[in-house]
């Protein structure tokens, strides 16, 4: 990770944990993030919605890299974007630098991390 991505990230950590009283994992940011990009505010959600909640900020995060591109909302409401190209196989170190990275994108281009 570049110095200002770790140094990004740092601020982003920092910043949630003043926001939710506890420094949250890579999966919590992802599910807020998929909450958030689902847009229907707080509610209840079974465990297959869970994933598909995590699902949903995985294609949001991915789609500026040209793995995912957005198709639309179902009926229900729910985002769905369709595979571009294959991830190629990645090492779990290659992933969260991957993922991290697309965290740090995500809240700079909403502007929740100057």
């Amino acid at each position: 990770m570049r110095k200002e991505e770790d140094s990004d990230w740092k601020k982003l950590l920092t910043k949630l944990k003043d926001i939710y009283g506890e420094e949250p994992d890579v999966q919590i940011i992802l599910f807020l993030i998929g909450v958030q990009e689902l847009g229907k505010g707080y509610q209840k959600l079974k465990k297959d919605d869970k994933v598909n909640v995590m699902h949903i900020a995985i294609c949001t995060l991915l789609e500026p890299y040209g793995f995912y591109e957005y198709v639309g909302k179902d009926e229900e409401g729910w985002p769905h974007w369709k595979l571009n190209e294959k991830i190629p196989p990645l090492k779990p170190a290659q992933q969260n630098k991957l993922i991290v990275e697309a965290i740090v994108d995500y809240f700079k281009k909403n502007e929740m991390l100057e």
